[in-house]
């Protein structure tokens, strides 16, 4: 028989609820929960609520439940941003902290340790290699109305959390965004050739300075660590012609330093050879003078003793002269004042072997027996008590 049928089980389910009865009534439950929490009299119908100290206990463990959760780590080089209602409210270091839970605060984690990048004009984490370089921010304008393209990174790192947070909605995009507007003002008032040959260093350098100093006015606390310019190039249809201007310069510079060092060789040999030249002029120069003055003075003491006795100077200085002469020549000459002999010295001497007639042309000859001594031969050309002053 089923269940429901008339007779078969009074009218009433399987639950032992009646087969017409309406949905449960939920007061009853709330009443049966209550009795079974506070121990109520169900035999007077009027079950007694919970005791104070259960609801305490529960109030007392959500609390402690909600305060824990307020503690938070900081971690290495990392700075904690403390929000209370949204609005700033300090700025922890890395360690264990403790703010009030929420929805009183709440706390941002800004990394000020990372060194972040900025690429302007190309991307190297691109999908594909299509996508690596971007045109429409690498290719500028210059000074002289040529278009360059140029790749710049930017390294930068936060130095102020809050600012960081706080001061500018999206600070890596302003931080690109900023880095190109200052490459392109910076190309803009430089050269084509400046950029691609030896500015590159000076271009990057004021990149720097122009980005952090606007940066700074924005308030962003971001710091910029370094910008390297990746790449400068003409653009793709004359960069043929631009590379063949490049190597020209090189050859240029080339030429210009090994002309240099040519200099720097030549010049000092020859100031070495101008002053060994002056000196050699001034030794002779002293010489000469010397040489001047002593002549000088020995015509000086000559025409006193030619003033004295002509006669005798006269006659000494030719016997003087005579000496000098023949002391060059191997012939000797020999004679008593009326008859001289000539003795051909080299004529005579070549037989016996031609090193002693050479030895006998360069040396000067010995005296002639024949000949008397010069003091005796000036005596005796001149009368007694005449003889010329020593």
């Amino acid at each position: 028989m089923a269940w429901n049928e008339p007779g078969g089980s009074g009218n009433r389910d399987p639950w032992g609820r009646r087969a017409d009865a309406g949905p449960p009534d939920l007061d009853e439950l709330f009443r049966r929960l209550r009795r079974r929490l506070g121990g109520g009299d169900s035999r007077n119908g009027n079950p007694a609520g919970p005791p104070p100290a259960l609801w305490g206990g529960l109030l007392a463990l959500l609390v402690a439940l909600w305060l824990g959760s307020g503690f938070y780590v900081v971690r290495e080089g990392e700075r904690g941003v403390v929000l209370r209602f949204g609005k700033f409210a300090s700025t922890t270091t890395p360690g264990l902290r403790w703010h009030l839970p929420a929805p009183i605060e709440r706390v941002l984690r800004v990394n000020i340790g990372e060194i972040r990048t900025a690429e302007i004009g190309y991307r190297s984490q691109a999908r594909s290699r299509a996508d690596t370089d971007v045109t429409q921010e690498s290719q500028m304008l210059t000074a002289d109305e040529n278009i360059v393209d140029v790749k710049l990174a930017v390294q930068y790192r936060v130095k102020d959390a809050a600012d960081y947070v706080f001061k500018v909605r999206e600070p890596d995009l302003t931080v690109a965004q900023v880095a190109e507007s200052a490459i392109r003002e910076v190309v803009g008032k430089s050269r084509m050739e400046f950029i691609l040959t030896e500015g590159r260093d000076a271009v990057a350098q004021q990149v720097a300075e122009l980005l952090q100093t606007t940066l700074d006015r924005y308030g962003t606390g971001i710091e910029v660590t370094s910008v390297n310019m990746q790449d400068a190039q003409p653009p793709e249809p004359v960069q043929a012609a631009f590379f063949d201007a490049v190597k020209a310069r090189e050859d240029e510079q080339r030429l210009i330093n090994e002309a240099q060092a040519y200099r720097n060789e030549v010049i000092p040999r020859a100031r070495g050879e101008v002053a060994r030249i002056l000196a050699d002029a001034e030794a002779y120069r002293g010489e000469a003078v010397a040489r001047a003055e002593g002549d000088g003075a020995r015509f000086a003491q000559l025409a006193q003793q030619y003033r004295a006795a002509p006669q005798v100077t006269r006659q000494r200085l030719y016997l003087e002269t005579m000496e000098q002469v023949l002391a060059r020549t191997p012939k000797v000459l020999v004679g008593d004042g009326r008859q001289v002999a000539l003795l051909p010295l080299d004529k005579l001497l070549a037989p016996a072997g031609a090193e002693q007639a050479s030895a006998a042309a360069t040396e000067p000859p010995p005296p002639s027996a024949s000949a008397p001594p010069r003091s005796a031969r000036e005596r005796s050309d001149y009368p007694r008590g005449r003889e010329p002053r020593p």
